[in-house]
């Protein structure tokens, strides 16, 4: 029974968390790799924090009333925490563990120094670092000054930090269990970290080593400043030597201290670049043994290096999996389609399925590989074009990686060629009809796929939906959409272009878009304020949506004096844009019809901030604005040289724009639409598998993909393990930034926009509708938190068209992803709004109500005093 307390490290390996903890089981694993030396040691098993806790049944109550604790009430946390921590250092540790552990200590030397550190069984790990969570004593000394520190560093389970960090992240306290690591304290030279992978650029075939003088404390506790050396391919590419004025040393009857560092020894490099370089080939060879990029705690003794700690980098973006060792450049996706989420495997798997291009996934994103068009001299200055004009943060992060030597292959124009340069449509006339019929086209697609996926189960429905994907993608590829799409673009870029060089105008385009007729992103906000009109002159109606929290809330409207004209109204816009929600690319998103209180907020809104018919005044304004500045343009044109020739070419690039930008949304509504019906139906074949036992509830098809669904709709088995694997990783997606550019080395390139007319302090982005005003910041990350008062600035993350409803009631917006023909840029050229987008970090660096300026029209926003 005895020897479960104790387990000699080299008996355990990276298998054994659940017995002796992260860190425990990283080192039993470390010790087994060929050429690493690891300081010898022992673990105290969880077996014997187990028999500890079990000594306190008092603890049980307390752990209670903490798992009941608001994450935020620190003062609560703060006080049962302590309580927890004094109960488990007072607990008299029984004679038969405390000898277990004495027998261990004599066999490897009763009176060496030690240190004796914590190793949780959430720590560590892929997903969550857990760094500096739990607490490590160094250079303890005899048997009974190690018992008590093998108690502190149970205690330590329960410091504030570990349990506001196990709260923060939905661990339940008592899954968590403290192992302790007894090992041979070594006295280095120097010591530090070496991560196997950049972690600031995320490159993986860059290694950094930081070292010091001494124990490697001082370094990990910001004592002073480490040297830090980079080496790629087996050699130092650069090098920054620190003063290190002090270090931290052990003394020899136990504990350590600081002490100050000779002059002459301050400015010397703690290792040699021979050293550094052998460091570092050790780390490959631990990095190889994981399988994953690690951060790695290493002292120097005698010129031989021992690794006392590695864990995963859990800070670094995934690559996207391909399967060869060439060089690949990915652009994300998520910022061209104004989200920057997580998705779930079903909704990365159906976006796969049904979009123009090859995706790839990482990280719980999309990319695509655009190696092959940066290869080709014409095909590269074409996209780099093209991205440029949307987010231009995205073009220099391209520009920033080709000017690499030769990370992207070059071939020449002539050569097997990638897909033809976009942009180059042929234009076509400014007919309304067409949009008309491409709208009609989009529709009756629509109704074939609702009428014909009704009476669809099981495998047929798989095979059935791999048609509709196809059709989907017709849908999509039809070359007069392309065409439709491309002229309201390019024709808004000639404008701004032109305008700018005949008349010295900047983002002239912006003014003659207001108002922008078809725009069914635009509607949608617009249709919120008639559906506000309808209830604001029902009290009782207002009254009862202020209180709103549950989804059924549109039957009981019934009952209510003017209950059934409001419940109507909603209903009606449901069936409009239902199928709409922010993140709407994923499909596992839920969707209005299914959360319909999301929209409660903005009415209630609308109901306050707006007097009855503010839509159609709102329309029609912007359509005036329009008009007049288009007649201002042209009769300012006509008064230059070869005025008549310049203004009959304006006049047909107003038709164009106002003829085709509105349905530059259209689309992306049509493969919304199309998202909902699919969605609905998976759900309905869900339903079947819990009925029959084979899943315990419906949303866990939201962690198969498509493939995978379909396999388990055939089988009727599926494996429990892989979906709790996939809502851990894609609760660990959160966590991560996912690039503008990513390279294959694991290289994240985020751009700058490297301008030098603005104002010092002021945030830079990109201008994307002209104006300037000022006003209150509201930081708003989810719409239903929305809560708008007149005149007041929306900062989020970015904006997809289910945002819109939101634009009817601000005064400008500010977004930290966005190009120039991103949807929240489009909406807000056609309400008027003063709009930058792309502004890195903003909803962190303002202030929710700080007052602030947005430069529309110049790209940039000031923070007022």
């Amino acid at each position: 029974m005895m020897e479960r307390y104790v387990l000699d490290l080299q008996e355990v390996d990276e298998t054994q968390v659940a017995v002796v903890g992260g860190k425990g089981a990283h080192l039993g694993g470390l010790s087994r790799i060929e050429g690493i030396r690891v300081p010898g040691g022992f673990c105290v098993t969880t077996d014997a924090f187990r028999r500890i806790m079990a000594e306190a049944p008092s603890i049980d109550d307390r752990l209670d009333q903490l798992s009941r604790l608001n994450p935020d009430d620190r003062e609560a946390i703060r006080r049962l925490s302590a309580q927890i921590r004094q109960t488990i250092e007072g607990i008299a540790i029984p004679g038969d563990l405390a000898a277990a552990i004495t027998r261990a200590l004599a066999h490897l030397g009763e009176q060496a120094a030690y240190a004796v550190r914590s190793s949780a069984t959430a720590e560590d790990l892929p997903t969550a670092s857990f760094a500096g969570q739990q607490d490590t004593y160094l250079n303890v000394v005899g048997p009974t000054a190690i018992l008590q520190h093998v108690s502190r560093c149970w205690a330590s389970l329960f410091t504030e930090r570990a349990v506001a960090y196990r709260q923060r992240n939905g661990i339940d306290h008592r899954t968590v269990h403290m192992a302790v690591v007894v090992q041979h304290m070594v006295f280095p030279h120097a010591a530090g970290i070496l991560f196997t992978a950049d972690p600031v650029t995320g490159n993986r075939k860059v290694a950094t080593v930081d070292a010091g003088f001494g124990l490697g404390e001082a370094l990990v506790s910001g004592l002073v400043n480490p040297d830090v050396f980079k080496v790629r391919h087996g050699e130092v590419v650069a090098s920054a030597i620190a003063v290190k004025q002090r270090a931290v040393h052990a003394l020899p009857a136990g504990g350590t201290q600081e002490v100050a560092i000779d002059s002459q020894r301050q400015e010397q490099p703690a290792l040699t670049d021979a050293q550094v370089v052998r460091l570092v080939r050790l780390g490959r060879r631990i990095e190889a043994h994981f399988g994953r990029p690690q951060d790695i705690e290493w002292c120097l003794v005698d010129d031989g290096f021992q690794i006392v700690q590695s864990r995963p980098i859990t800070t670094l973006f995934p690559i996207p999996e391909t399967g060869d060792q060439e060089n690949h450049v990915y652009v994300s996706v998520g910022h061209q389609q104004m989200m920057t989420d997580p998705m779930k495997p079903l909704g990365l798997s159906m976006w796969q399925l049904t979009a123009m291009v090859p995706m790839h996934e990482a990280g719980g994103r999309l990319f695509v590989d655009v190696t092959r068009r940066l290869a080709t001299p014409a095909s590269r200055a074409g996209l780099l074009d093209l991205i440029g004009r949307g987010d231009p943060l995205i073009r220099d992060a391209l520009e920033t990686v080709l000017d690499r030597d030769d990370f992207v292959p070059s071939l020449p124009d002539a050569g097997p060629g990638g897909p033809p340069a976009i942009g180059a449509s042929t234009p076509i006339e400014p007919d309304p009809a067409i949009v008309t019929e491409l709208i009609e086209r989009s529709q009756a697609s629509l109704a074939a796929l609702e009428h014909g996926i009704r009476t669809k189960t099981g495998p047929a429905l798989f095979d059935f939906l791999l048609e509709a994907f196809e059709e989907h993608k017709r849908v999509l590829s039809d070359p007069l959409n392309i065409q439709a799409i491309m002229a309201g673009m390019e024709a808004t870029w000639w404008l701004n272009d032109k305008l700018q060089e005949w008349l010295g105008e900047k983002n002239a385009a912006d003014t003659l878009t207001l108002s922008a007729p078809d725009n069914v992103t635009s509607e949608m906000g617009l249709a919120l304020l008639d559906v506000a009109d309808v209830i604001r002159p029902q009290l009782e109606v207002v009254a009862f949506l202020q209180g709103v929290d549950n989804e059924g809330f549109l039957d009981e409207l019934a009952k209510l004096a003017g209950g059934t004209e409001a419940r109507d109204a909603i209903g009606a816009y449901l069936d409009r844009y239902g199928m709409r929600c922010v993140g709407e690319i994923d499909i596992t998103r839920p969707r209005w019809r299914e959360r319909p209180t999301t929209l409660v907020p903005v009415i209630l809104d609308n109901v306050r901030n707006f007097e009855p018919g503010a839509a159609e005044r709102r329309f029609e304004q912007g359509r005036q604005k329009a008009q007049k500045k288009e007649q201002d343009v042209l009769s300012r044109l006509r008064a230059l040289p070869d005025g008549d020739q310049k203004a009959d070419e304006a006049k047909r690039m107003i038709d164009r724009v106002r003829t085709f930008i509105g349905y530059r949304e259209y689309p992306k509504y049509g493969i919304v639409s199309r998202s909902f019906v699919y969605k609905q139906a998976l759900l309905e074949e869900a339903e079947r598998l819990v009925q029959a036992h084979v899943l315990p509830e419906k949303e866990d098809i939201f962690y198969l993909t498509f493939q995978e669904l379909h396999d388990v709709v055939r089988s009727n088995q599926v494996d429990d393990q892989l979906i709790q694997q996939r809502k851990d990783a894609f609760r660990s997606y959160h966590a991560l930034t996912p690039p503008r550019v990513l390279t294959s080395d694991g290289e994240t390139v985020t751009g700058a926009y490297r301008r030098d007319d603005v104002p010092a302090g002021a945030l830079i982005g990109l201008p994307v509708s002209a104006g300037t005003i000022e006003g209150r910041a509201r930081v708003i990350l989810d719409m239903a938190e929305a809560d708008l008062e007149a005149g007041d600035i929306l900062v989020t993350t970015f904006t997809d068209p289910s945002w819109s409803p939101l634009f009817v009631g601000i005064e400008g917006l500010v977004t930290e992803v966005g190009g120039l023909m991103t949807h929240g840029a489009v909406i807000a050229r056609e309400y008027g709004l003063p709009a930058v987008v792309g502004v890195e970090q903003a909803t962190r660096l303002i202030q929710d109500g700080q007052r602030i300026r947005v430069h529309g029209t110049d790209g940039y926003v000031e923070i007022l005093p």
